[in-house]
């Protein structure tokens, strides 16, 4: 294990934030799932409003056409006390999770999808889109985590979906911990998947838009499990490198740990508050990282010790 050296504080006072962009001029676009907005924090601090879509506006992504693409969970209710802000159930006013689409230069928002077939979408997670030449090409993979309830909780899930808005699959499912981070490898040929509440790291062999090999039972959703993390430790957030090691946010332990492609633990860097939700690379070199630390509303960037994978649109 390693301690995050020459970390510096970007942005404070963030309504839990999730989901960074790294853009080209050392500025990061994010979103602040408790105030329903998308943020952009320059390179000097300072902060700007490029959207507020309402509900819970979690993972983005820059997409085709300039435009960000948003995961919507439908929104939390929040458990809030010196220091801390957490999501702490489902709000009154919750109908439902959605993808959208949203123009950063004027901040329209268009919902793209809000269910698969006849199953509405409850708490989309994250996404990434697919590499050119990849099965994937034309579209963005993304996980549903669902909606947890006082004495119920919904399976999470894994989809593909046409970036202009024609075609949506599923990919995986049951996720019965949640679908929370989703990478693909260098290739766009592998699909890795976080599940939250086992501590565990999927894969598939994609096999076209949509469509993985699936493993026969008892794999419960035809994935790899390729990682079992240690202890008491929740995922959220992943992000691929170009060596395509995969970089986990790890909640309750407070880290960040990067895995291999056969499942070893590489290496932990240890951040500074419990909840590290999201991670993502930019900079000279892709050699920096950029962390969500979301309890505690703060945007943090430090050097990271291989490069990111440079995704697709930027």
């Amino acid at each position: 294990m390693s301690d995050a050296k020459d970390m510096r504080i970007m942005a404070e006072g963030l309504r839990f934030p999730e989901g960074p962009i790294a853009l080209p001029d050392g500025s990061v676009i994010l979103v602040e799932i408790a105030a329903g907005r998308i943020t952009k924090v320059a390179a000097d601090g300072t902060t700007s409003v490029l959207a507020t879509p309402g509900g819970g506006p979690n993972g983005i992504a820059m997409g085709p056409g300039g435009k960000i693409f948003c995961c919507n969970n439908g929104g939390f209710l929040w458990h809030e006390e010196p220091g801390v802000l957490r999501p702490a159930g489902v709000p009154a006013d919750y109908a439902g999770g959605r993808i959208e689409v949203i123009d950063p230069a004027t901040g329209d928002v268009t919902r793209l999808y809000d269910r698969c077939g006849e199953h509405t979408l409850k708490g989309p997670n994250d996404l990434i889109f697919a590499p050119k030449g990849s099965p994937g090409e034309g579209g963005f993979w993304f996980t549903d985590l669902g909606k947890v309830r006082g004495r119920d909780r919904d399976h999470g899930g894994v989809y593909w979906a046409a970036s202009d808005g024609s075609r949506i699959v599923e990919a995986a499912f049951p996720i019965f911990g949640g679908a929370n981070g989703v990478a693909l490898s260098p290739d766009g040929r592998t699909l890795y998947v976080a599940e939250t509440e086992t501590g565990r790291l999927w894969a598939w062999d994609i096999e076209g838009p949509g469509v993985v090999r699936k493993d026969p039972w008892p794999s419960t959703n035809g994935g790899r499990m390729i990682c079992q993390f240690p202890g008491y430790r929740r995922l959220d957030s992943v992000a691929p490198t170009a060596a395509g090691n995969v970089c986990v946010a790890t909640l309750v332990s407070g880290e960040i740990t990067t895995v291999s492609p056969k499942g070893e633990i590489l290496r932990v860097v240890k951040m500074p508050e419990r909840m590290p939700t999201n991670i993502c690379f930019g900079g000279k070199d892709m050699r920096t990282a950029y962390v969500t630390l979301s309890l505690t509303g703060k945007l943090v960037a430090l050097p990271w010790d291989e490069p990111g994978l440079e995704l697709p649109f930027g």
